[in-house]
């Protein structure tokens, strides 16, 4: 996402381009992008920078919002009727370059559209060969369950990190119940995890860090305890905050897959370094003791956001 969208300044298209193929020459082998992401051109540039990488790569796209097609102003709202969603998936092959989206989820869950009607719809999309797996993302148990039983669920996608535990109380539990698997995004708190920011960090004026309220300088301050915890761990361990935030998200399940977001190479090594950091017991308890007593400050979005998510 931050390669087109949210995170300005963005990178040059040749920067992308090369930065997306050196994370599979150092062995990933998942992308996320979506059509809202620009909109349109991430997808563009991810099909361009993977093209090399046919057969070899999983990459995920989503639908779900109303678009012009242009892709001027933005999102105009939700929309996952049965015919966008079709829209969707052809558009998305064609900037992707693909024959079949790996993974196609829900980008946000649509009050207007029974969600049955949305996993029939997709049910389709698969038998025809045009989506291999489907997948939801910030969607409620209730919304799970109910999509699971018209066409499997293989991935949910919803933020999580020791900055937003929410999942912990319900969705975890019934995505293992349910064997679905668990894509994190966030999974360093849009970047206040790497301990690279302070309450006196400035943001682009187009960022859109300036309108989450977990952003105020404030919440920032209140905030960076918990970073001071996962400086310390690191240090111990010869790692950074950012590769402790990883490692403890990875420890939690198995099924478990975070997605950190960067443009940096530097950025994109530090986050793989992360795989091969194992937590001991005590560690995890001790961050465990120590997050227990940090309160988060600030909502993760402002409330017309927050609206529209499926939780």
């Amino acid at each position: 996402m931050g390669l087109s969208f949210s995170y300005k300044p963005f990178p040059e298209r040749r920067e992308v381009i090369a930065l997306l193929r050196a994370a599979v020459e150092r062995g990933i082998t998942f992308f996320d992008t979506a059509e809202v992401y620009g909109p349109f051109n991430n997808e563009e540039l991810v099909g361009e920078g993977l093209a090399p990488f046919r057969g070899q790569v999983v990459i995920a796209t989503k639908f779900g919002f109303d678009i012009h097609p242009d892709g001027s102003h933005g999102p105009k709202g939700l929309d996952s009727s049965c015919q966008r969603i079709r829209q969707v998936a052809e558009a998305s092959l064609k900037r992707l370059g693909i024959d079949s989206i790996d993974l196609f989820y829900q980008h946000r869950v649509d009050p207007n559209v029974p969600i049955e009607e949305t996993a029939g719809a997709v049910k389709e999309l698969i038998e025809e060969g045009k989506v291999k797996h489907f997948g939801l993302s910030e969607a409620g148990t209730g919304t799970i369950r109910r999509a699971h039983a018209v066409q499997p669920v293989a991935a949910l996608q919803s933020e999580y990190s020791l900055l937003y535990r929410k999942p912990e109380e319900e969705i975890i539990p019934t995505l293992e119940e349910l064997g679905i698997g668990f894509v994190p995004f966030s999974p360093l708190g849009k970047g206040f995890l790497t301990g690279k920011m302070d309450e006196n960090a400035k943001f682009d004026s187009t960022d859109i860090r300036n309108s989450i309220p977990r952003f105020t300088p404030e919440a920032r301050k209140a905030n960076l305890a918990l970073v001071d915890l996962l400086t310390s761990i690191g240090e111990k361990i010869h790692a950074t905050p950012a590769q402790i935030a990883l490692a403890w998200l990875l420890a939690q399940k198995p099924w478990i897959v975070p997605i950190p977001g960067t443009t940096k190479l530097h950025r994109l090594e530090e986050n793989i370094g992360a795989a091969a950091i194992e937590l001991t017991a005590d560690q995890l308890q001790e961050i465990e003791g120590a997050a227990a007593a940090v309160e988060v400050q600030g909502a993760r979005y402002p409330e017309r956001l927050e609206q529209m998510t499926g939780l």
